[in-house]
């Protein structure tokens, strides 16, 4: 199959953590043709949907871990998958362009399913299952967020459309600083916030579980550094092993085949304690970790479920 990944720049990636690096790896392996470019190079142009990048290889050498062939504009349609993988945040520039990916459909495979992923935001699609999640309000309005505040003393208070931990807090029920923090993001952004009730589970871990087409496939356990409270890889989190709870699989089994239904390949979940705090489908992370300590091949369950739609 001809394969074009839209990602961020591949020149700084970890090849030893980018979920998109092992995809990529793992096509190239099964024989796929590879192509790379930017988000900022794709365009509709007089009916077409063009990308401006790149032939790709990628090898596993830290430093030299891919070559491009000649800078090319290409029609898109063109290809049978195009992936999705370029990092949030979760911007008028990012939904731009699942509305452009969104006009190469059906005859190409976008993965994730770019109307879904714009319908489907990390922290907002859990809203269709209360049962599975906790205490949680959406409020750019003060009075309603410090209201769930003072029902539920300790909160996290986050940016609703931030990634990687980025700008998430942790307000103790004695804490003063909501006014102060609510002036700041309001100061800068126009977004909602997103509050929860704070789960001293997460001491514990956040469970990253990854979903493909709808199945768990296995889990890592993302533990805070010492003196923090978030756990994403991005701030210093732990990656350990872990099992699959009989919580976990109930919540996989109930979320699954909406996630099946609406396209959503490639799926990392966000569990604390018994609780699903995140469903990520713009740019999940976590294969390479599970891989190396599980032994599961995640990249080629994936491209799996890839290959069985394209048949």
């Amino acid at each position: 199959m001809k394969i074009a990944f839209q990602m961020d720049p591949i020149g700084p990636i970890d090849i030893n953590a980018d979920s998109t690096f092992r995809l990529a790896e793992e096509a190239q392996a099964r024989g796929h043709e590879l192509f790379y470019y930017t988000p900022d190079k794709l365009a509709y142009d007089q009916g077409r949907v063009t990308a401006r990048g790149w032939p790709l290889s990628v090898q596993r050498v830290e430093g030299d871990h891919f070559r491009l062939g000649d800078e090319t504009t290409v029609d898109l349609a063109d290809f049978d998958v195009v992936w999705l993988r370029q990092d949030p945040p979760f911007d008028m520039f990012y939904i731009t362009t699942t509305h452009l990916l969104d006009r190469l459909t059906p005859g190409t495979t976008v993965v994730n399913d770019p109307f879904w992923v714009r319908n489907f935001p990390e922290k907002l699609l859990i809203l269709d299952f209360p049962e599975l999640m906790p205490p949680t309000a959406i409020a750019r309005d003060l009075d309603t967020i410090r209201a769930f505040k003072e029902e539920h003393g300790d909160v996290i208070l986050k940016p609703l459309y931030g990634n990687g931990g980025a700008g998430v807090f942790l307000l103790k029920k004695e804490d003063r600083n909501l006014t102060s923090l609510h002036e700041m993001f309001t100061g800068f952004s126009r977004e909602p916030l997103i509050v929860q009730k704070f789960l001293p589970d997460v001491s514990k871990g956040d469970k990253r579980v990854i979903l493909v087409d709808g199945e768990a496939v296995g889990a890592i356990n993302r533990v805070p550094a010492a003196g923090e409270t978030r756990s994403n890889m991005h701030v210093g989190g732990r990656p350990e092993k872990v099992e699959l709870t009989d919580r976990d699989r109930e919540i996989c089994a109930t979320i699954g085949p909406l996630l099946r239904e609406k396209g959503q390949v490639f799926v990392g979940i966000d569990v604390i304690g018994d609780y699903l705090t995140e469903i990520n489908v713009t740019s999940p992370t976590g294969i390479q970790e599970l891989e190396r300590f599980d032994g599961i091949n995640v990249a080629a369950k994936i491209w799996e479920a890839i290959e069985a739609k394209r048949s």
